[in-house]
This record gives structure tokens, C-alpha cells and sequence, in this order.
């Protein structure tokens, strides 16, 4: 079997692999949205700052979601914060559709530090809740 990354500090799931891939593919998901040309959209100037920040801060709760330790869970935020600096750094230098943007690393950075408070809230645990019930059990 392979062990992803980061498999050794999960929470107690009956799927543990299969919560753990989701929460990669969404970062690869991000990675590759990062790095390809924007969609020509017509959005209010800014905006693209509550996006940044929206979805690291799903990325953040997804690894409170998932993380067992206060250690993992930092080695995750630490890991969501670089690849948002990374991923501006390599806009600038692999693309020609997009800029490297501080405030863009900024917003991801706050959208991390913000989805790390759910792991204060009793809403830390709905994964775990939602794998325990359901009815394809391994």
C-alpha cells in the first residue's frame, strides 16, 4: 500500500488514505489553477484576494479536519503558507498570464492562520463524525 504524506498523524478514520488523498488532490488542484492562465472573467478588482483567501482557508480546515497533533497541523500550515509564497514566485518566473502579487501570498497566509481557528471550535471533528457514520465502513 502506499503511504501518502503526512498518513503517519491522521485522526482515527475507517478511510483514512482516501480523506488524506482528497485533501492532496486539492492542493494539487490549487496548484495547477495557480500556474494556468486566469479565466477571462470580469471580476471587481481585488476580488481575487477573498479567493486566495477562501481557499487556503479550506486547505487549513481540511487539515484540522485531518491532523491528529498540534505538530502536524503545524507542519501543514507551515507547508499551506510556503506553497502560497512558492506558487507567486513561480507565476513570475514559469508564466507570462500571471504576477507575482505579495498581497496575493498575504491573503493565503491569513486564509491559513483563519481555518486554523476551526481547530478551537467543536467543528474540528466533522470529518471524523461524518466518517463514523458512514455506511460503507471498511
Amino acid at each position: 500500500m502506499i503511504r501518502l504524506p503526512g498518513s503517519d498523524a491522521l485522526k482515527s478514520f475507517h478511510r483514512p488514505q482516501l480523506w488524506l488523498c482528497l485533501w492532496w488532490l486539492a492542493i494539487v488542484l490549487g496548484i495547477v489553477i495557480s500556474l494556468v492562465p486566469p479565466p477571462a472573467v470580469d471580476a471587481p478588482q481585488g476580488s481575487d484576494k477573498a479567493v486566495h483567501f477562501l481557499c487556503y482557508g479550506a486547505l487549513a480546515v481540511g487539515a484540522v479536519q485531518l491532523f491528529a497533533t498540534r505538530a502536524a497541523l503545524l507542519r501543514a500550515a507551515v507547508g499551506l503558507v510556503a506553497l502560497g509564497v512558492a506558487l507567486e514566485l513561480a507565476q513570475e518566473a514559469f508564466t507570462h498570464t500571471r504576477m507575482l502579487d505579495p498581497r496575493d501570498a498575504a491573503a493565503n497566509t491569513l486564509g491559513v492562520l483563519l481555518g486554523l481557528l476551526v481547530a478551537r471550535t467543536p467543528l474540528r471533528d466533522v470529518l471524523s463524525r461524518l466518517d463514523a457514520r458512514h455506511p460503507f465502513r471498511s
